[in-house]
């Protein structure tokens, strides 16, 4: 696949509302997330949902926007991309290893659908880099789309490659992804995740070498 890199495009991220894609129930996605009841009230009086990723045996990695208002405690946010640590007891046998991915890479989705509370995968392929310019995500961060499947609820959670690596960290998606100069239209309804190689320094400075595989 031709390794398209949209810059200087621009992804307007939906954080809340349905979904983009398919997603379906996975008793695989137990293995590699949780979920994460955040502070926010609802209709019903309860919180609302994301997703976290085991990373230690005492921390776990999270969407920023997440981290916010989840009934952890937050250990780092990242300066410039919606990326989060957070205080969170872990079985060691799930910790994440980490790998980066290119376009064209085969993923999966993991995550918790607020709509069900249940726990829900998608897949799909990478197809673009592109900059997302919001209160969560500041230059120089670029974001990774694909067409793998999102629903609410599944943002903090985990993009991993085809050998069962960690290679980002879901924030959203859009409906569609313009050029910055022209205004055109050029990715319509994908999901969007920040990629590990744009948060992998932050992370090793926050809690030391992490483990990887293949890099």
């Amino acid at each position: 696949m031709r390794n398209l890199m949209l810059f200087p495009a621009l992804a307007a991220l939906a954080l809340s509302g349905c979904s983009v894609g398919h997603t379906e129930y996975s008793r695989t996605a137990m293995q590699h997330v949780d979920m994460s009841v955040t502070g926010i009230p609802t209709i019903l009086g309860l919180g609302t949902l994301g997703t976290s990723i085991p990373l230690t045996p005492d921390y776990s990695l999270t969407a920023a926007h997440v981290a916010k208002t989840a009934v952890q405690r937050v250990k780092a946010y990242h300066p410039y991309c919606d990326v989060a640590i957070i205080y969170h007891k872990n079985d060691a046998r799930t910790l994440a290893r980490f790998r980066s991915s290119d376009i064209g890479d085969p993923i999966k989705m993991y995550g918790y659908s607020f709509i069900s509370a249940m726990p829900v995968e998608s897949k799909g392929i990478n197809l673009a880099r592109t900059t997302i310019r919001n209160g969560w995500n500041k230059s120089p961060c670029m974001a990774m789309a694909s067409n793998a499947g999102v629903v609410q609820g599944m943002s903090g959670g985990g993009v991993y490659n085809s050998d069962e690596t960690l290679g980002g960290v879901i924030v959203g998606y859009s409906d569609a992804i313009k050029n910055g100069r022209s205004g055109k239209v050029i990715l319509k309804d994908v999901s969007l995740y920040i990629p590990y190689g744009q948060f992998k320094s932050w992370l090793q400075s926050n809690l030391g070498p992490t483990p990887t595989r293949g890099v």
